[in-house]
């Protein structure tokens, strides 16, 4: 079997695999739901992933440490993740035959040529790096951004998956819906559209993992050359070159990506896998000027205190950035998130939401909680999104930890914010109409949410008497008809509040257990009032989970919405002090 096949076999293996780990990422028991599946598999084998997060936190996560499997194997046989395993940059390599598969040899020649251009990727992995590394104390983990890995879990989980899965549902039970898609559509499918201009164009051009890899690719024992001097530069070997690594002369090893498409095209048998150097001479070294590297490494110890100049991590915090329970503190979680997707992909009510640049550029793409997207707000007996985050910026807790009962009784129930009622657009505040629907649904035991009663004179609430039958009290006015029929109206006669069952056009109909002893004569004014239960809430026992919002009738800018004030992991946005 030719190497070249074995290399296909191999991508589609991988390939399949991400795709299957995304589907399974998905709260249940079934078989292709989340089960023991490594579904973070691909995270942690990614060393640029690793390596941030111990230059951001000086720790590494356990579970990263596969990615150390990953340099050994890069050091040994050279950059054998981007050509055979990275499902980014399979999908790179075939959209790229497709659209240059019928152009003439020559024309492949001059398009798989290598271009200076292919440094920049080197620059962007050098600001990523020292964005995370200096100053330590600001130090902030935005490799997430361009991370090819991170990239494609994000584009499958928040993106393509749910357009496959809408009409179907197979899945997940009802359409997953994510706030900001449209940006993670054009940054995916410019990537991809971009292979119709050079092969590998992102590989070549941004990824900062394929320029990791092209650092460690340069110690590699093992490395394509040639193995013979009689080459009489066709070039046939650069027609199908998938990084621009130039094999026809002095083969550039930090960028081949050991597609073996040279070794296949060469009619002379004279490029070969070798562990010797090629016998025409090598550029090992990745091309970066000493001008550049200082500018990008000015850059990355810029960037940061340029980014929080607007004090976002400061008094000048965003208060609707909600985190999911068990996120760490705001700027230790920005040293860990990588912007994957997993925790929203996998949060069984759809609340968890990629997050936009109003809370800072650092927030863009970070979970945060939308109560008014999905089937709920965050449930109070699950924890699904801390057990698949692959840097523990969102760290496992348990249900009792979550709920504070058990161990964590002392500590009490995690706080992810407070919920406040705008009193201008609550129904029984501002417009005297009945609703419990925060209080019903508040998870809380005791409710978070209680209520006090109160009767108000409804507008064009005094009703003349024209003539009472038993408990049937016909008026003058008209009336729309069932519109004090829910319980909640009461009829004021004589000082007595009594209450309305029913009601036609000009009649009122009282309860059977409110008998009008003294008939009042025609012409007698009444009242009809409504019983109101205006909500308040108790911000000691509220948690913020957001059900309240989400179930709130109110359309459009909710009566009760949730804030981060009060969130348990930052002690320094508590509403309270402690007593």
């Amino acid at each position: 079997m030719k190497i070249v096949t074995v290399r296909r076999i191999s991508q589609i293996f991988f390939f399949v695999l991400f795709v299957w780990f995304c589907i399974v990422s998905t709260v249940g028991e079934k078989f292709w739901q989340i089960r023991a599946w490594p579904v973070n598999w691909f995270l942690q084998l990614d060393p640029l992933v690793a390596i941030g997060t111990i230059l951001t936190t000086h720790t590494l996560y356990m579970p990263l440490l596969w990615a150390l499997a990953t340099v050994i194997l890069t050091i040994v046989f050279g950059r054998f993740f981007c050509g055979w395993v990275c499902p980014f940059g399979s999908i790179h390599h075939f959209v790229g035959f497709l659209g240059n598969r019928r152009i003439k040899t020559a024309e492949k020649i001059r398009l798989n040529r290598y271009r200076k251009a292919q440094r920049v990727k080197y620059f962007i992995l050098i600001v990523f790096l020292f964005m995370a590394a200096f100053p330590s104390i600001d130090a902030t983990l935005q490799v997430g951004l361009l991370d090819p890995i991170s990239l494609v879990s994000r584009s499958f989980n928040l993106l393509l998956l749910p357009i496959v899965d809408k009409s179907i549902n197979f899945i997940s039970v009802s359409a997953r819906f994510y706030e900001g898609a449209w940006l993670i559509l054009a940054v995916f499918f410019v990537a991809i559209l971009l292979n119709f201009v050079i092969p590998r164009f992102y590989c070549r051009f941004i990824c900062p993992l394929g320029a990791l890899f092209a650092i460690l690719g340069r110690f590699a024992i093992w490395r394509i050359g040639k193995n013979k001097s009689e080459c009489i530069n066709c070039k046939l070997c650069e027609q199908s070159c998938e990084g621009g690594c130039e094999p026809a002369g002095k083969i550039r090893i930090s960028e081949c990506v050991l597609c073996f498409n040279c070794r296949q095209d060469c009619p002379y048998d004279i490029i070969s896998y070798q562990n010797k150097s090629s016998l025409d001479g090598e550029i090992t070294n990745p091309d970066i000027s000493r001008r550049g590297f200082v500018l990008s490494l000015v850059g990355g110890i810029v960037a940061v205190p340029a980014i929080r100049l607007s004090g976002k991590l400061a008094g000048n915090w965003y208060h609707g950035i909600i985190r999911p329970p068990g996120a760490l503190p705001e700027e230790e979680f920005l040293k860990r998130c990588i912007k994957c997707g997993q925790c929203m992909r996998i949060c069984p009510t759809n609340v968890i939401q990629p997050g936009g640049i109003d809370g800072g550029l650092e927030n863009l793409w970070t979970p945060v909680l939308n109560n008014r997207i999905g089937s709920s707000g965050c449930q109070l007996n699950c924890v699904a999104c801390g057990q698949v985050c692959p840097t523990s910026a969102i760290r496992p807790i348990t249900l009792d930890e979550k709920k504070g009962v058990g161990e964590f009784a002392e500590v009490g129930p995690i706080k992810l914010g407070t919920a406040f009622i705008d009193r201008n657009r609550c129904l029984p505040w501002a417009m005297d109409k009945p609703c419990i629907v925060c209080e019903e649904n508040c998870p809380v035991s005791p409710k978070a949410i209680y209520t006090q009663e109160i009767f108000e004179t409804i507008r064009e609430g005094i009703l003349t008497i024209s003539k009472v039958s038993g408990n049937v009290i016909e008026v003058q006015e008209t009336i729309m008809p069932e519109r004090f029929a829910s319980g909640d109206y009461y009829c004021v006669l004589d000082g007595q509040r009594r209450k309305i069952k029913a009601n036609t056009e000009d009649a009122i109909e009282i309860s059977f257990d409110e008998d009008i002893e003294k008939i009042p004569a025609a012409g007698t004014k009444i009242e009809v009032q409504v019983r109101l239960q205006r909500p308040y809430i108790d911000i000691e026992k509220c948690i913020g989970c957001g059900v309240c919002e989400h179930e709130c009738p109110v359309s459009g800018k909710k009566a009760i919405r949730v804030s981060a004030e009060g969130e348990t992991r930052n002690s320094d946005r508590k509403l309270l002090l402690k007593s």
